[in-house]
Formats: structure tokens, C-alpha cells, sequence
């Protein structure tokens, strides 16, 4: 009988032990999924709609935080247009245990060295505005894509000056000579956004019956003093004969207007894309006609939902349908000045 009574206190105490055990793994469980580490890399941080996507993406982070209770680390790095730096920076990611990846690649181009180290640690990418080739994209089905359709940014660029042109031609053949001259300024010629909207840009305005004719062009590789001091030689070569300027982003179309600012008039037509901070202001104050946003808000937050669900093992947000499991991409909208004054 007594040995009896002694089985069963030491039963009571195994399953005691026991049941403190699984609480304990329990805990740490819980403990481990209480906080989730993403590596970013941005392929030049002092990109201004990079930057304005940045700040966004810590605001979204922390909203994340607040509904779900789970904290978001940001591990935020800038690569400075050296994808040998970036390379480094995904080893390093991967090395200090961050459970997703999110990536601006220096170059779409050759995105595989940065694949091939997730796919060997089994950490889940999420590639943002610089689009990886398809042949790098369709490696791994943890691999995915958030950023805009660069055709359809294209075609709304250049609809807003047929928009303009059908309603008021001298608002936009500012001479009235029955053509309208442009110059283009274009971004790195290795970056699918800056090829595909230049071609598409153009032919709107084609197809859409504005009757144009280039002046000249040049890659100012998305930056405003390069695109600057490109303006600055034309407005010298061709005195009095430009009347919009066609630029591939915001900051290139400021520095066209801050060329046209030295020479002491503004007198042309500017448009731009991306509807960063500064082109908005530029906008505001009647500077800039046009340009084309995305919704940075939803875009910021499609990144950080998309990576939440990757680290947290989850199902993939069913409000943001990828379009073959892989793709987002953001809607846009064109912004206009409501009057433009020449």
C-alpha cells in the first residue's frame, strides 16, 4: 500500500514537472514571437522618394506594433549605390537573425547573389520599387514584389498634358506655333521604371494628339543637380524654344526648375513622378504642373504587412492580393495644378 502512495506522488510530480516544462516552452515561445526583426536595405537612402517610403515604413511599423502587439525591429541600412555593399548587408541580416528581408536592390539586374543566401537560410524576401528580373523572381515562391506599374505611371504622366492640351492647346503650346517642344530627362538607363517611362510617356502624348517634337534629352540618373546642370546647358543652347520638360521623377523636375530659376524665369511646362514631399510643394506653389503619385501610405503598409505575415509564418494578407502570389502593385493618381498660370 505504501509503495503504492509512493507511485503515485511521484507520478503527480512528473506530471507536475511536465506541465511546468511545456508552460516554460510555452512562454518562450511566446517571448520569441513577441518581436520580429526585418532587415532593410535601400539601394541610396538619400533618394528622395526612397526616403519619404522610409519614413513611411517606420510609421507603419509602429502602427503594426500597436494593433497587434507584437514588436516590429527595424534594422534599416543604406547600401549607397554599391550592390557589393548590398550583398554584404543581406549576409549580415541574415547572419544577426532577422526573420524577413526587404529590399530596394542597387541592381534589378543582378538580384541573385541577395537571393541565393536567403534561399539558403530559408528567409523570405520582400523586393520593393526596383522590380528583380522574372528569371530571379520565379526562383523561390518566398520571394515577393511591392512597387507600381511603371507603364501605367508612364500613360498618366502623359494623359495629364493631353488632358491639358484638349482642353486649353495654348496652355500647352505655349508659342502657339502649332507643335509643342519638349526636352527629357531620364533616369539611370539600367532601371526598368526609367526605360518603360520614357517610351510610354512619349507615346501618350502621341496617341493622344499633342503635336510634339523633342529638342534633346539626357539621363540625369533620377538626381536633381545632375538634372540641373543638363538644364542649365539647353536653356543656353536652345534660348526661348523649350516648353515642357518631361522628367522621369520628381527630383530630375526640380532641378530643371531650379536651372530655370537661375536664368531668372520659369516660363515652361514641368512634369514629374512620384509625388515626393518636395515635388507636392513644388506643385503647390504652381512650380511643377503635374505629376504622378502613388498611394505611398497603402504602399509603406503592403511592405510592412506583407513581411509581418512572412516572419510570423502567417497566411499572406488577404486585403492585398498579389497577382501571382508575388506582385503588388500600388494605384497611382495624377496630380495637376487646378490653374496654371504662364
Amino acid at each position: 500500500m505504501q509503495g503504492k502512495r509512493v507511485w503515485q506522488c511521484g507520478a503527480l510530480v512528473l506530471g507536475v514537472l511536465c506541465l511546468l516544462m511545456v508552460s516554460c516552452r510555452d512562454e518562450e515561445t511566446q517571448e520569441r514571437m513577441a518581436s520580429i526583426r526585418i532587415g532593410i536595405s535601400l539601394y541610396q537612402g538619400e533618394d528622395t522618394f526612397i526616403n519619404n517610403l522610409c519614413s513611411l515604413l517606420e510609421e507603419k511599423a509602429k502602427e503594426f506594433e500597436q494593433e497587434r502587439g507584437i514588436k516590429v525591429i527595424l534594422d534599416i541600412q543604406d547600401a549607397k549605390g554599391s550592390q557589393n555593399i548590398q550583398n554584404d548587408q543581406v549576409e549580415r541580416f541574415i547572419s544577426l537573425g532577422c526573420d524577413v528581408l526587404c529590399i530596394n536592390p542597387v541592381d534589378r539586374m543582378d538580384a541573385s547573389v541577395m537571393i541565393d543566401r536567403a534561399m539558403t537560410a530559408g528567409v523570405p524576401v520582400v523586393f520593393f520599387n526596383r522590380q528583380p528580373v522574372e528569371e530571379d523572381m520565379n526562383r523561390w515562391d518566398r520571394l515577393y514584389y511591392v512597387g507600381v506599374d511603371a507603364k501605367e505611371t508612364a500613360i498618366l504622366q502623359g494623359q495629364m498634358v493631353v488632358d491639358l492640351y484638349r482642353e486649353e492647346p495654348r496652355a500647352v503650346d505655349l508659342n502657339g506655333d502649332g507643335v509643342v517642344s519638349y526636352v527629357l530627362l531620364e533616369g539611370e538607363t539600367s532601371h526598368q521604371d526609367s526605360l518603360i517611362r520614357t517610351e510610354w510617356s512619349v507615346r501618350t502624348l502621341k496617341n493622344g494628339g499633342v503635336p510634339i517634337e523633342k529638342i534633346t534629352g539626357g539621363i540625369a540618373n533620377w538626381e536633381r543637380s545632375q538634372a540641373s546642370a543638363l538644364m542649365e546647358e539647353w536653356l543656353t543652347d536652345y534660348p526661348d524654344m523649350i516648353e515642357l520638360v518631361v522628367s522621369n521623377n520628381d527630383d530630375m523636375a526640380l532641378g530643371a526648375i531650379d536651372a530655370m530659376e537661375r536664368a531668372g524665369g520659369h516660363g515652361m511646362n514641368v512634369i514629374g513622378i512620384d509625388g515626393t514631399t518636395p515635388g507636392l510643394e513644388a506643385l503647390e506653389k504652381g512650380k511643377l504642373l503635374g505629376t504622378v503619385s502613388a498611394n505611398k501610405e497603402l504602399y509603406a503598409s503592403v511592405i510592412v504587412e506583407l513581411a509581418a505575415s512572412c516572419a510570423l509564418g502567417e497566411g499572406l494578407p488577404e486585403g492585398y492580393p498579389l497577382e501571382e502570389g508575388t506582385y503588388y502593385w500600388t494605384p497611382q493618381e495624377i496630380l495637376i495644378q487646378t490653374i496654371k498660370e504662364n
